[in-house]
């Protein structure tokens, strides 16, 4: 495997970062952004904890339209705030249901209020608003005269596409990924419970270089699956099966996303079929994975092969989407986006279909968009299915 990359990002990326953002704020009449979400804060601050698996506090990042950003964060982060290169770190003492860092945020955004600016907050698809909705409205109810504007299309336009230091992190985590797929031959045999199949997985990820695997789902079921996004059952695998897993393991933040199907024994007609279908969609998409396809036409691609055997696409409703951070990132491969791919997006191609009674198979792997050919970073499957 290639040499760890380090961990964190120089502060020039962060630097970077916002020096980009802040051009798009000028651009688009944006005096200020508020972020409220992991992502967007860790993107812009480098901030990371598991603490945001707890509901219980909110956590703010303000970035002005020239300056630095501004943290607005429970006392509890304040140590670790520190080690990031942002210096303006506003403190509560937290949780406090009464006043849950909503006066910091009127003193922080009172001159933009005075001067009747304009605030950007996300409100679009893929977004949420990680505070209370009692909190934000008392935060508006005491910003009258602010102007709030959706500010999602410039914060996904930012983090659609990736820098070196983000691709390499990405490279790494999907050849781990890859790695650990390589070794479910040895645990994923027949009388073997799902349970324990998911649990040996994890160790080997774990064991290969992951930090984590917040998410693996995936079935095993006769002659194929019905769904793919179970948790598993101490059903032993059985001959005949068509077992899926689907991973996103992570490395210092940030995620593979990707699966792989086996037969346990033997494989039936009908499920190698499908396999080749998706393999041969897959390769479609390859082909015409480049910078100026739109994912529409993405979508279109994949499609037109996957019709050989299904003209439902599994009713999933996309064949792919953006990675990073997060599990599943902007754009879509739907025929709703028309988003055009650009040097440096890290995406996923997911074909699925359905097919037999009702089974359903999904394919999917990762790539990073450049000049010519994407450069796939997960390892690609076999074009056959590979039987167990």
């Amino acid at each position: 495997m290639p040499e760890v990359p380090a961990r964190g990002f120089e502060r020039s990326e962060f630097e970077t970062r916002l020096t980009k953002a802040q051009a798009l704020m000028a651009q688009h009449g944006f005096d200020g952004i508020l972020l409220l979400s992991e992502p967007e804060v860790r993107y812009f601050s480098g901030f990371q904890t598991l603490f945001w698996q707890s509901p219980t506090r909110p956590w703010f990042l303000y970035l002005p339209r020239s300056g630095e950003p501004v943290a607005v964060i429970p006392g509890i982060g304040a140590d670790l705030m520190g080690r990031t290169w942002v210096r303006d770190i506003r403190t509560w003492d937290a949780p406090n249901p009464d006043d849950d860092g909503i006066s910091l945020l009127h003193d922080l955004l009172g001159p933009l209020n005075a001067s009747r600016q304009t605030l950007g907050i996300l409100k679009g698809h893929e977004t949420g608003l990680r505070m209370p909705l009692g909190d934000y409205e008392r935060l508006m109810a005491g910003l009258p005269d602010i102007r709030v504007k959706d500010a999602t299309s410039l914060i996904r336009q930012l983090r659609m596409v990736k820098s070196e230091a983000e691709i390499a992190k990405l490279a790494h985590i999907c050849a781990i990924g890859s790695d650990t797929f390589d070794t479910v031959p040895e645990f994923a045999r027949e009388g073997t419970p799902l349970e324990d199949v998911f649990r040996a997985f994890r160790r080997s990820a774990l064991s290969i270089g992951a930090d984590d695997v917040p998410y693996l789902v995936g079935g095993a079921e006769q002659r194929g699956y019905h769904d793919v996004i179970s948790p598993p059952s101490r059903r032993p695998l059985q001959t005949g099966d068509v077992l899926m897993l689907d991973t996103g393991a992570t490395f210092d933040g940030y995620f593979c996303d990707f699966d792989r199907n086996f037969a346990i024994g033997r494989a039936d007609d009908a499920s190698r079929h499908a396999y080749d279908v998706l393999w041969r969609a897959t390769e479609a998409g390859l082909n015409v994975a480049r910078p100026g396809t739109t994912c529409r036409e993405l979508f279109h691609a994949m499609r037109a092969v996957i019709a050989e055997l299904d003209d439902q696409d599994a009713n999933v409703g996309r064949l792919g989407h953006g990675l990073g951070m997060q599990l599943t990132e902007w754009p879509s491969h739907a025929e709703f986006d028309d988003t055009a791919l650009q040097e440096g997006m890290v995406i996923t191609l997911e074909p699925s279909l359905s097919y037999g009674d009702g089974r359903t198979m999904v394919h999917e792997e990762n790539l990073v968009i450049q000049d010519g050919a994407p450069r796939l970073l997960s390892r690609r499957a076999a074009p056959e299915l590979p039987v167990i």
